[in-house]
């Protein structure tokens, strides 16, 4: 062979190794959310036991250019990219994403904010306003919640995972959530969150109780995604334990004797300000 044409041949070889190691460069991407993991075990205060948190606001505001660090992260993922990843890497992504876009918009506005609808209802909506770009548009917290992980994965344990800067929303996990590991997350989330007397609870007796059994008092989110959670009396029933620690009342539920009530939502932020 010609010297000539092998050196040519040889340095193409190498260019195509170059583009190729490139382009993976380029699509990788941290599953394991280092990033945000971090900051969520420096800045996540976990109360009751393990079934609530409020988040330091004051520390993420210091730790503020790790956190956009992350985001930008997240932004830089194509479509593409993520349709190549697994269905709970996706889930898992958009999940972070979620959770670490809504500090962001609280951080915009910290410390003068009270609770998330500071922002508006109307105009200035915080879950409406597309505020970060996500697989390549413009997007919301509504766009992920509803657009993407309630419509193409069909989880509803993936609310007990978003959290909402609120009193009332389930807790903000002190880890990220990671495609391998997400299914143990998710079903902890869950426990967690109905385990949390001050979200659910059973009250025994009372004018609203079928046939004397009592009341399950639960989440104003079964009652705004129903949908979600139907038969809900069998939905309900797969947690007894952890939604009563009496033996009736968790006959009660599981049998779905009991009333079906709703609770105050407190919107107050979930800010651990000390």
């Amino acid at each position: 062979m010609d010297a000539r044409l092998s050196a040519r041949l040889l340095q193409l070889l190498f260019l195509c190794l170059a583009l190729s190691s490139g382009s993976a460069l380029s699509q990788a991407f941290d599953h394991e959310h280092e990033i945000w993991d971090g900051l969520l075990k420096k800045h996540v205060a976990v109360l009751e036991g393990g079934r609530a948190s409020q988040l330091r606001y004051a520390g993420m505001a210091r730790d503020h250019a790790a956190l956009k660090g992350y985001l930008e992260k997240i932004s830089a993922v194509k479509e593409a990219q993520f349709d190549r990843w697994t269905r709970e890497q996706q889930q898992a992504f958009l999940i972070n994403a979620y959770n670490a876009f809504t500090v962001e918009k609280v951080l915009s506005r910290y410390p003068d904010i009270k609770s998330i609808w500071d922002f508006g209802k109307l105009f200035g909506n915080p879950f409406k306003d597309r505020f970060f770009t996500l697989l390549e548009k413009k997007s919301s917290l509504d766009d992920i919640e509803h657009g993407l992980l309630r419509k193409n994965y069909r989880e509803p344990r993936v609310h007990f995972a978003l959290n909402c800067a609120s009193v009332s929303c389930p807790m903000l996990r002190e880890e990220a959530y990671a495609g391998y590991r997400l299914e143990r997350q998710l079903e902890e989330q869950a426990v967690r969150f109905l385990s949390d007397r001050s979200r659910n609870r059973f009250a025994p007796g009372g004018p609203e109780a079928g046939a004397g059994a009592g009341t399950l008092q639960v989440s104003k989110i079964f009652d705004w995604y129903k949908e979600d959670f139907e038969p809900r009396a069998q939905y309900f029933a797969r947690y007894a334990k952890a939604l009563a620690e009496d033996p009736a009342a968790q006959n009660a539920i599981t049998e779905g004797k009991a009333a079906l009530g709703f609770l105050e939502y407190d919107w107050t932020l979930n800010d651990a300000r000390k």
